[in-house]
């Protein structure tokens, strides 16, 4: 097993505290908002040897990834485990397909484009679907509302733009007039003033002020865009999108094509190990309307919400419907020791613990702990050992330590939780 130190990344809407605490760190005054725990080139994880992840995979493929994940892709970690801190909103964007990416990623690097480069769209050759599973309270807006409903949310507004978008999809209420709609916001021939856009945002303040809003919760989420992104056509296509919040241990799936933006909370996110944002607003980045109008769905559909399954007492698996990934969260809870006099028996005592002794399976005694192949543990509180047939490695809340798929099977003990992210 092998300590991993993450690759931080300090995008400008990244919280300044968050991060900070979960690590156990002092803040520094800048935002730290993302921590990256995985091998990809542009933010690999180190070892503390100075040695990064990347490199570490790719002087044994087969030992540390097992021999079916190393051929099935290509002798890389295929995923990414990250931290996400948002004090502000990120980008609304749209990550690409795998074929599309590889396309375009080819195209770009034949052109010269260093990666680097601000410029560059495609930062690698892989798509990007991503799981998120709320830490805190996490609010978002993910996938396209229903042409008719996106249509009822818009009436009334009053204003030249909104009512231009609301006659495209009464007229043709399917994914050819949301598709219409979208694109008169982020298309460069068609997109709105910042005047027009600030008409929309007054509109929706005034409307949910006198309580007469057939969605208050996207009316607050457009004045709270607006503010951050004064002007931006990003604010008003918050208006055809599904609204969401996760509270802590949910968990919401964004596939290839989803448009999204994450508005603020805190998670843990595990996706395909790639970098390929296509930002259609709400950013100082590169806006690229015509790559996310090729790979956007305007498919209505609401928010994929990831319902967790029991693995065994202590853990819960989050699965997507890709092979890149999947994430696991354990919790391992203190022993029952005692109960107060004239108590029913607890789980121990019903077990043949006596008081004094640890509960079979408790802080003692190791857990299996479910999955396979190439893991990344991650401490989320507590103090956790992880042991396999190696050896044992101690956890904390903000360590995260590499599993090899050669080191076995892997068991765990103490109190308190840890996620992991594996390949199914």
């Amino acid at each position: 097993m092998v300590d991993l130190v993450g690759h931080r990344q300090r995008y400008g809407w990244g919280s300044r505290s968050e991060i900070p605490a979960f690590l156990g760190q002092e803040a520094d005054g800048d935002p730290w908002a993302e921590i990256w725990f995985g091998a990809h080139p542009l933010g690999p994880a180190r070892a503390p040897d100075g040695s990064t992840l990347e490199e570490i995979v790719a002087a044994d493929p087969a030992g540390t990834l097992g021999t079916d994940v190393a051929r099935a892709f290509g002798g890389r970690l295929p995923y990414l485990l990250k931290v996400i801190a948002a004090e502000r909103p990120l980008s609304l964007q749209v990550h690409p397909t795998r074929e599309h990416a590889a396309e375009s990623f080819a195209a770009e690097s034949a052109a010269g484009i260093p990666l680097d480069s601000p410029l560059r769209t495609y930062r690698d050759a892989n798509h990007k679907p991503e799981m998120l599973i709320a830490l805190t309270s996490f609010t978002a807006l993910c996938g396209f509302r229903t042409p008719r409903r996106a249509a009822a949310i818009l009436e009334g507004l009053g204003t030249d733009l909104t009512d231009r978008l609301h006659r495209l999809l009464v007229d043709s209420p399917t994914a050819h007039g949301m598709r219409a709609a979208f694109r008169t916001l982020v298309s460069s021939s068609m997109r709105p003033s910042a005047a027009a856009v600030d008409e929309v945002v007054a509109a929706c303040r005034a409307r949910a002020e006198a309580g007469a809003s057939p969605s208050p919760r996207i009316d607050r989420f457009v004045v709270l865009l607006a503010e951050h992104h004064r002007g931006d056509p990003g604010v008003v296509a918050a208006l055809l999108l599904n609204p969401v919040t996760l509270q802590p241990g949910e968990a919401m799936y964004v596939p290839a094509g989803a448009l999204h933006a994450y508005i603020h909370g805190t998670g843990i996110e595990v996706m395909a190990a790639s970098d390929n944002v296509l930002r259609a607003g709400l950013t100082p980045k590169k806006i690229d309307a015509d790559e996310v109008l090729q790979c956007v769905s305007v498919t209505a559909a609401p928010p994929l919400r990831v319902a967790p399954e029991r693995q065994n007492p202590t853990s819960l698996a989050y699965y997507a419907p890709v092979d890149d990934f999947e994430l696991a969260v354990t919790e391992l809870p203190a022993p029952e020791l005692s109960a107060p006099v004239g108590a029913e028996p607890t789980g121990a005592e019903r077990a043949g613990v006596r008081v004094g002794e640890t509960a079979p399976g408790g802080a003692e005694h190791p857990r299996p702990v479910p999955g396979s192949g190439p893991r990344i543990v991650l401490g989320l509180d507590g103090e956790i050992t992880l042991v396999t047939a190696h050896g044992t490695h101690g956890l904390r809340a903000g360590q995260a330590v590499f599993v090899p798929a050669g080191a076995g099977a892997l068991r765990a003990h103490g109190v308190g939780r840890f996620a992991q992210a594996s390949v199914p």
